[in-house]
């Protein structure tokens, strides 16, 4: 089957369209209108820096910015720029990541803010449909331009560097020396890896919701905390979703509850997980902006016939979005574990402890919860507030960063560490229904039971749990699919 094709207009990319082109699900065209946008934008940029200084064209960039470029050197002052910005650090990027950053940067010159010669949009765009990706270090942006990884995108363009793998064909084009700060003038990179994490998470939250269900019928929870009326009056859409699915899956399971009252992992969940949920809607709508935005600095205004000298490039929304995104993860997977630990706790199961089965004393899933624990320690030093930091750079004139480079990459580390929390989860309440015998009620959770289990070895006596979870962890993806969207 062919590979579905993502039409870029420069305004209605998605997070979900990043991921998919990034993991090679998908190829990309450019839109007509976005054509259109960029070249009428080059035209613009053409005839004003004519008749006027702009920043970066006509002009040294940061302290620089007061020294002119003029006469021949305009052609090799941005030549000798985009040199000198090729100085990442650090380990190199995952491919995917440098191929969602290229997608990015394709739209966003879609949008005709760039000003940059449209003859290089066809060639990223050849780039990114061969599954090309550009060596990139983690090192070298702190949300105000993804400079060092931009300028490395344009000497694989130029030729003076291979794009990866290097055995393939090269895409190449001539790019302006006048429009390489242009063509710098931006955080796709940032943005890219921050549409990817969030497209992650929203699916591990939606699966969330579904494993804490498998978890309330192994405890035999109420579903009282779930009810329509006591969510009525807060508007607050991630709560409502979360306890609408609750229903959805529990609804119909007919056996009593086993207590009038049971432990926030259950009576909590739609406040504690619904704020995740929301978090990463709320997220991914800043990233809306930032995907189909104009960030560059000077903005190329077509329409107004102008050139804007602006701080679009700065990503504070999306840092701070992402800031909270984590937080809120911290907060529903100790949410998770708690649940885990009624799973291996009789009192709720009737169960022997720790899910054990064989000659006393067995382990059972006991160290389940050390494996939880170790990943959500992971996501609590993760969830540090990147924002709280802060620079002064190229001697005082750029004296702000926000550090949503770094909140983008934590965000990415969080997603590897939420998987394994929710896999624990998984593995536990799959074990524990096994051994009560509970069938879920027809519909997702029954669905979902069937797909789980089939995966998931049946043995009950002591053994090695990390084939266990490691299957766990390659189902979780695919168990959102079976909730309808929220």
């Amino acid at each position: 089957m062919e590979n579905p094709v993502i039409l870029l207009d420069g305004a209605s990319l998605t997070a979900g369209q990043v991921t998919a082109v990034a993991r090679d699900q998908a190829q990309v065209a450019i839109a007509d209108s976005g054509r259109e946008a960029a070249a009428a934008a080059a035209r613009v940029a053409a005839e004003v820096t004519a008749r006027r200084p702009v920043y970066g064209r006509t002009t040294g960039v940061g302290a620089n910015r007061d020294q002119l470029v003029q006469g021949d050197d305009i052609e090799r002052s941005g030549l000798r720029l985009m040199r000198s910005h090729a100085g990442g650090g650090g380990p190199l990027i995952a491919a995917e990541l440098s191929r969602a950053m290229l997608v990015v940067r394709l739209n966003q010159l879609l949008a005709g803010g760039s000003g940059v010669d449209p003859g290089v949009l066809d060639v990223l765009a050849r780039a990114v449909n061969a599954g090309l990706s550009v060596a990139v270090h983690t090192q070298g942006a702190i949300g105000t331009g993804d400079l060092t990884a931009l300028a490395a995108t344009a000497l694989c363009l130029l030729g003076e560097r291979d794009w990866v793998p290097a055995s393939a064909a090269q895409p190449r084009f001539a790019l302006a020396s006048s429009d390489a700060p242009a063509f710098m003038s931006s955080s796709a990179a940032t943005i890219g890896e921050a549409a990817m994490a969030c497209h992650d998470l929203a699916g591990l939250l939606t699966a969330g919701t579904l494993i804490a269900a498998f978890s309330h019928l192994a405890t035999d929870g109420s579903t009282e905390p779930y009810a329509e009326p006591v969510h009525r009056r807060y508007r607050r859409a991630g709560q409502q979703a979360v306890a609408a699915q609750l229903r959805l899956l529990l609804d119909h399971d007919g056996r009593p509850a086993a207590r009038i009252q049971d432990p926030y992992g259950y009576r909590a969940l739609p406040q504690v997980h619904g704020a995740a949920v929301d978090a990463v809607a709320q997220a991914t709508e800043t990233l809306a902006s930032d995907l189909n935005g104009t960030g560059e600095n000077p903005l190329i205004d077509a329409a107004g016939h102008a050139v804007w000298h602006n701080g679009n490039f700065h990503t504070a929304y999306l840092g701070l979005a992402l800031d909270a995104v984590r937080a809120a993860l911290f907060q529903t997977s100790a949410l998770s574990a708690a649940r885990l630990g009624t799973l291996v706790e009789p009192r709720f199961t009737g169960l022997a402890p720790f899910l054990a089965d064989g000659p006393r004393p067995s382990s059972g899933v006991m160290i389940l919860e050390y494996v939880a624990h170790a990943a959500i320690a992971d996501i609590r030093r993760l969830a540090a507030p990147a924002a709280l930091g802060s620079a002064v750079l190229s001697r005082g004139v750029e004296e702000h960063a926000g550090f949503s480079t770094q909140s983008a990459r934590a965000t990415t580390d969080v997603v590897a560490a939420y998987g394994p929390v929710l896999a624990c989860e998984l593995v536990a309440a799959v074990r524990a229904l096994r051994m009560r015998g509970i069938e879920p009620p027809p519909g997702p959770l029954a669905d979902a039971h069937a797909r789980v289990t089939a995966a998931l070895p049946a043995g009950l006596l002591d053994r090695p749990l990390d084939e266990d979870l490691a299957a766990a962890q390659q189902l979780i993806p695919g168990l959102a699919g079976l909730l309808p969207a929220r």
